[in-house]
C-alpha cells in the first residue's frame, strides 16, 4: 500500500482528487493539507511515500516545501506537482518530481502519474538492496526536460549521442535532431552518469554506447568515431579517461 498526502490549498482540488484515487487499490490517502506549513508538519508526521503538492499554496510555494522537508529528518516522498500553471514544469523535474499534473487532469492522467511513482519506488527498494553502483544510479539524470519551439520535451538521456558546447548553450543531439539548450556543460555533466556518459574534450561529452572507437588522426590528436561515423575531437588530457571506460 502506498500511502499518499494531499496537499492544495483548494478544497474542491482535494475533493475531486480524493475521488479519483478512491478507484486506486495501492493507494491509501493518510492526511490532508491546505498550506504550506501544514504540509511540511504532516509529512514530518506521517512519512508518507507519495505526496500529490500543489505549487502555489499560502507562506511558501511548492518548491519551498520540497525544500523544507528536506531538512527535516524524514525520507523524502515522491513527488508528483498537481497545478493550473505549465510554467513550472522544467524546475519541477530539475528536482525530480515523478510527474507534473497540469488541471484539469482526467483519470488516466493521473493512473499513469501513479504508475511512475510504482516504478520510482519499486527501482528504490531494489537500490537499497542492490550495490552501490544501484544507489548511485538513483541520483543521476534519465530525463532532461525543457522548452524548444513553444513545446516543453522530456527527452531520455539514453537517446542523446553526443553534447557539445556552443557559447552559453549546450547542442543535444540524437539519432534525428538536436536540441539547443541553456545550459553548461559543467552542470550538465554533474547530472549525468559517468558510467554512460564521458567527457572527452572541454566541449563535448559522448554517450559510451554510441562510440564506435578512439582514433590516433596523422596530426598526433585523437578522435572520438560514433557508430554513425561521425568524428568528436578529443583531447589529450581526457584520452587516458576514455580509453579506461571502454577497456571495463
Amino acid at each position: 500500500m502506498i500511502q499518499a498526502v494531499l496537499a492544495d490549498d483548494e478544497v474542491l482540488a482535494r475533493q475531486k482528487l480524493r475521488q479519483l484515487l478512491r478507484d486506486v487499490a495501492d493507494i491509501e490517502i493518510v492526511g490532508e493539507c491546505a498550506s504550506a506549513s501544514e504540509t511540511v508538519e504532516l509529512v514530518c508526521h506521517t512519512k508518507p511515500a507519495l505526496l500529490f503538492l500543489d505549487i502555489r499554496m499560502p507562506g511558501m510555494d511548492g518548491f519551498d516545501v520540497v525544500g523544507a522537508i528536506a531538512t527535516e529528518n524524514v525520507p523524502m516522498p515522491a513527488i508528483v506537482f498537481t497545478t493550473a500553471y505549465d510554467q513550472y514544469a522544467l524546475r519541477a523535474f530539475e528536482i525530480h518530481a515523478v510527474d507534473y499534473l497540469l488541471k484539469p487532469f482526467t483519470p488516466e492522467r493521473l493512473n499513469s502519474a501513479i504508475q511512475r511513482v510504482r516504478e520510482r519506488l519499486a527501482g528504490g527498494d531494489s537500490a537499497s538492496r542492490d550495490n552501490g553502483r544501484s544507489r548511485e544510479n538513483a541520483a543521476y539524470t534519465t530525463r532532461i526536460v525543457f522548452k524548444s519551439r513553444g513545446r516543453i520535451l522530456f527527452l531520455p538521456v539514453s537517446e542523446i549521442r553526443w553534447i557539445g558546447a556552443e557559447e552559453n548553450y549546450v547542442r543535444l543531439s540524437t539519432e534525428r535532431e538536436t536540441h539547443l539548450l541553456r545550459e553548461t556543460m559543467a552542470h550538465l555533466e554533474e547530472r549525468l552518469d559517468p558510467h554512460q556518459f564521458l567527457r572527452v574534450h572541454r566541449s563535448f561529452i559522448v554517450n559510451l554506447q554510441f562510440v564506435k572507437e578512439v582514433r590516433t588522426e596523422h596530426d598526433g590528436e585523437s578522435s572520438v568515431i560514433m557508430l554513425d561515423g561521425q568524428r568528436i575531437a578529443m583531447s589529450r588530457s581526457y584520452k587516458s579517461r576514455i580509453l579506461e571506460s571502454l577497456h571495463r
